[in-house]
């Protein structure tokens, strides 16, 4: 029968035409050539009304299996041809994920920052608490709670950078000169034994120099329970001293004044460079003492200011620079150094 050898010869023929498509859209073209309407096989489906009805189970059997066949080939070159595809293009977009990436520099905390978290910690084994306030005061705490009367030079407006008129407490705004302010906030807010470690920006209008910034850091302490002397201050601040800069450290006290302290004194460590003062030591010159930081025990006014009984309870305070402290401990010159962003200088600590 013509129809059965057609579709013999069709499936003879279809496997070198299936094996030549290279890509899945040739296949498709291959495909709708073998099987469409247009096909050997399309044509015999089309003419199955006009076959005799005595041929035509035999013509329909094969047509079922020349369209399966066709099929499954079709389907085993698709197969083939898209893990080919698959293949090429991992290889492709291969990522060797044996290379060294792409590696940022990493930055690290500014020297200022190691010094204030140091010296925090210092405190903190101590049993110190951290305390912070605003930046933007009134003039009651950082001046008038702290035993500076209104006629005191640091009061002046060549000094302090004052902001605004608070009409509501009627005072006057300004950025703090130092933090005692967060003294006289927490002692109003906490009744005694108070232990707190001050760190915090502070503001004032100083021409920028090598030893001056308008901006600029301090650490405040205060100690305030019964019985606290004055040989109190000074063990805490051996004991500082000697974990800051070494176990050999020596302190000694002379006497000066704050408004909020009496009695007042500053404090020097012993040359942690010479151990005694050697002529020409880079660090302190031969004096063999470092000038480091302000202290004393707190004024009865200062208590009385924020409600506590001077009978009753006495404390001490101190105060120190976390810029001078970096400048002694490293040897470094000027404090501009801090500001510049220079990686040369940043990148030493």
């Amino acid at each position: 029968m013509e129809h059965v050898d057609t579709l013999e010869q069709a499936m003879a023929d279809a496997p070198a035409v299936i094996d030549a498509a290279s890509t899945p859209g040739e296949l498709d073209r291959v495909e709708d050539q073998l099987l469409g309407k247009d096909s050997v096989v399309g044509h015999v489906r089309r003419s199955m009304g006009q076959i005799d009805p005595d041929h035509r189970p035999t013509v329909g059997t094969k047509l079922k299996e020349a369209t399966s066949h066709i099929e499954q080939l079709v389907a085993i070159r698709r197969s083939a041809l898209e893990a080919a595809e698959e293949q090429r293009r991992l290889k492709d977009e291969a990522i060797d994920v044996t290379l060294r990436s792409v590696e940022l520099p990493r930055g690290s905390l500014h020297l200022i920052q190691q010094t204030i978290d140091e010296v925090v910690d210092i405190f903190i084994g101590l049993g110190y608490q951290v305390a912070s306030g605003p930046e933007a005061e009134l003039g009651w705490y950082n001046f008038d709670a702290l035993n500076h009367p209104p006629t005191h030079p640091s009061r002046s407006e060549t000094d302090t950078m004052y902001l605004d008129w608070d009409p509501q407490n009627g005072d006057e705004v300004l950025l703090r000169t130092h933090t005692s302010p967060v003294q006289a906030r927490w002692m109003e807010q906490h009744e005694a034994p108070v232990y707190i470690v001050v760190p915090g920006r502070a503001y004032r209008k100083d021409t920028i120099d090598a030893t001056h910034l308008p901006v600029f850091h301090q650490i405040e302490g205060l100690a305030v329970d019964t019985n606290i002397v004055f040989s109190d201050l000074k063990g805490t601040l051996l004991h500082f001293a000697r974990e800051f800069f070494g176990s050999q450290t020596e302190v000694r006290l002379r006497p000066h004044f704050f408004p909020f302290t009496e009695p007042s004194a500053e404090l020097d460590v012993s040359c942690f460079a010479c151990h005694g003062g050697e002529p020409g030591c880079r660090v302190c010159g031969g004096a063999g003492w470092l000038e480091l930081l302000g202290c004393g025990m707190v004024d009865p006014n200062v208590l009385e200011a924020v409600g506590y009984d001077p009978d009753e309870v006495t404390g001490f305070a101190f105060g120190m620079g976390p810029e001078r402290l970096a400048m002694v401990r490293h040897g470094v010159a000027s404090m501009r150094h801090f500001i510049d962003n220079d990686l040369r200088f940043l990148r030493q600590f």
